[in-house]
């Protein structure tokens, strides 16, 4: 169980990374239209959806990435107060009925948004704009695998809690 945790900890902690580098590819992508805008009066619609590409990846990475961190958003005015194996009954629970039932929807949903794209060859109405929509739309129920795993993570740790062994839930 420990080598599992540890396993998926490194599968997640490269996906942090992933949404770095992401940030950063944003970043140069940003000062690059914005240099070609108004230094040399030249727009590209491309790079323009390519910021949002690349933001929309390193958002919907970072869920799972944030999950994996317990950094998301919880009531903590009551948690806090709570005894360490209540507080991992909650995580338990949470991940049972909220984050399971939940990526699994988008993943099926999802999953079809991406194949009509595919299908319908979708790309940006824009002349100049990015073509290949679906390789984006595709980031959604990937990045829903991952908030699954992440999930599992969190199960590993919160259970070894209840047991008392020698894996730690972040």
């Amino acid at each position: 169980m420990k080598k599992t945790h540890t396993l998926l900890g490194k599968l997640l902690d490269s996906l942090g990374y992933l949404c770095a580098i992401l940030m950063i590819l944003m970043l140069f992508n940003v000062f690059y239209d914005v240099v070609m805008r108004y230094l040399f009066n030249n727009i590209s619609i491309a790079m323009q959806e390519l910021e949002w590409h690349l933001f929309s990846a390193m958002f919907m990475f970072g869920i799972g990435y944030t999950l994996k961190e317990d950094g998301h958003v919880r009531v903590d005015i009551f948690y806090d107060n709570l005894s360490r194996k209540t507080q991992a009954m909650i995580n338990i629970l949470g991940v049972l009925i909220t984050v399971f039932p939940f990526s699994l929807l988008i993943i099926y949903f999802g999953a079809a948004f991406v194949e009509d794209a595919y299908q319908l060859g979708e790309k940006s109405p824009d002349p100049g704009g990015l073509s290949y929509f679906w390789i984006i739309k595709s980031v959604i129920p990937l990045s829903f695998v991952f908030v699954i795993i992440a999930g599992i993570y969190r199960l590993i740790g919160e259970v070894s809690v209840l047991l008392g062994s020698l894996v730690e839930a972040k």
